[in-house]
């Protein structure tokens, strides 16, 4: 095994070993301004002597080297780029320097200190890159960002700055996930985009466009995975998403219910969508029936309803009464089913379906459907409907004597529609044996 320390413990060696390497610097440099006086150009060697001699103040606190994109963060810090994004990447939120929290984690240009470092490297022929052409990992420039800080101030300004900011903004954040990354960067910048749909004004006079532009921006911004809890959690986004739900153009409504769908990935929204009461007016939109929002609507609705909590909202909100007049006009059959079957395990919501007369039309869509799925669910509803209501057996009877519809799908149907339609069979055989025997 090697041994370690040798150097240390021996302070001749070591007086001996820091001379060498003075020496060493000393003839690097005078061989550096041997050819400077030769060819009448720096060498690679004098640049990096000089480089390194940089006054403190040009360094960034964490390289410890001569900043090329020198930027300020919320405490006033000065930093180069491409080192504090990599800080603010591995998921610190403070100041290195002074350990502040960051109130926010937009990077804003010194163009001061970038000034200052330019015209000492000038001055030393130590070349420096332009900082517009420096991009990050997400392919941002810097002239990206002020793009877009400069789009955010216009949504104060006047209604037609305000359309003009509102329509890029949706196209840049539907083109790019790195604009919509930039939302996350700042709390304001949301708020900043919803502004002209916040202000006090009559419910007329927002702009449809205008509306539909910000909405939509809204619905971008929730597809990037790491915004959807800020997005949710800011307190104007559920409301207006609502009000949009209620009053917006069709491509408005729509694109609010695929936001509220989108936001609702996280068990967190599920239950803040739901207890603002978001599932009201998805039902209303979904009652009106309109093609281009049924799949979006129903999508929402599906996803709020995973959590006990919102099948409750749900069925007190009318869902069972509008799913089912749908499935009987044989609208949208694939998504309403399977929202009916989740909400089955709610005892409200199997009451009212056996009360608004399920069971026959359950029953006719498992003999004409060739989808198994939509077998499964409705064979599924049917087995819970029938535990909790008895009459509802005699109609079940009566269609196996007329169709072998529940034993055609105990011999073919999926795993879990045999499971479900095996039950039913057995519960029905029992019926007429105590019959028979009594």
């Amino acid at each position: 095994m090697a041994k370690t320390g040798v150097f240390e413990s021996d302070p001749s060696v070591m007086a001996k070993a820091t001379e060498l390497k003075k020496e060493l610097q000393r003839l690097e440099k005078l061989c550096a301004l041997k050819e400077l006086k030769l060819t009448g150009k720096r060498s690679p060697s004098l640049k990096l002597l000089e480089t390194l001699a940089c006054p403190d103040e040009f360094r960034c606190p964490l390289s410890k080297e001569l900043m090329a994109d020198p930027v300020i963060v919320a405490t006033g810090q000065t930093y180069d780029r491409p080192f504090i994004q990599k800080w603010l990447k591995a998921g610190n939120q403070t100041c290195p320097v002074t350990q502040q929290i960051l109130s926010h984690t937009i990077l804003t240009p010194n163009h001061l200190v970038r000034g200052m470092i330019s015209q000492w490297c000038k001055s030393r022929g130590i070349e420096l890159s332009d900082p517009v052409y420096q991009i990050n990992e997400e392919g941002m420039t810097e002239a990206d960002r002020e793009h877009f800080l400069s789009l955010l101030e216009k949504m104060s300004l006047t209604l037609s700055e305000q359309k003009q900011s509102a329509r890029e903004l949706r196209l840049l954040t539907k083109r790019m996930p790195s604009f919509r990354a930039l939302f996350g960067e700042s709390l304001d910048a949301i708020p900043q985009l919803l502004n002209p749909l916040s202000e006090s004004r009559p419910q007329n006079g927002i702009h449809p466009d205008l509306q539909e532009d910000v909405i939509t921006t809204l619905l971008n911004l929730s597809i990037h995975e790491s915004n959807k809890k800020l997005v949710a959690e800011t307190p104007m986004v559920i409301p207006l998403l609502m009000e949009a739900l209620r009053s917006g153009t069709i491509d408005t409504r729509t694109n609010a219910a695929a936001a509220l769908f989108t936001l609702s990935a996280l068990d967190s929204n599920k239950a803040l969508i739901g207890k603002s009461g978001a599932l009201k007016p998805l039902i209303d939109l979904l009652e009106e029936g309109h093609p281009l929002a049924m799949k979006d609507v129903a999508s929402a609705i599906f996803t709020l309803c995973m959590i006990n909590e919102n099948k409750a909202k749900a069925v007190r909100d009318g869902a069972v009464r509008v799913i089912l007049k749908k499935i009987t006009d044989r609208m949208h059959v694939d998504e309403l089913l399977a929202i009916l079957a989740m909400l089955s395990s709610h005892q409200k919501a199997i009451e009212e379906m056996g009360e608004l007369g399920a069971v026959p039309c359950l029953l006719s869509i498992i003999r004409e459907s060739t989808c198994g799925r939509n077998k499964e669910n409705c064979i599924a509803i049917l087995h819970s409907i029938c535990l909790n209501d008895r009459t509802k057996w005699k109609e079940m009877r009566e269609e196996e004597n007329a169709h072998r519809t529940i034993s055609e799908l105990a011999e073919n149907g999926t795993s879990r529609a045999k499971r479900k339609a095996c039950g039913i069979l057995e519960r029905l055989n029992r019926i007429v044996n105590i019959v028979h025997t009594s």
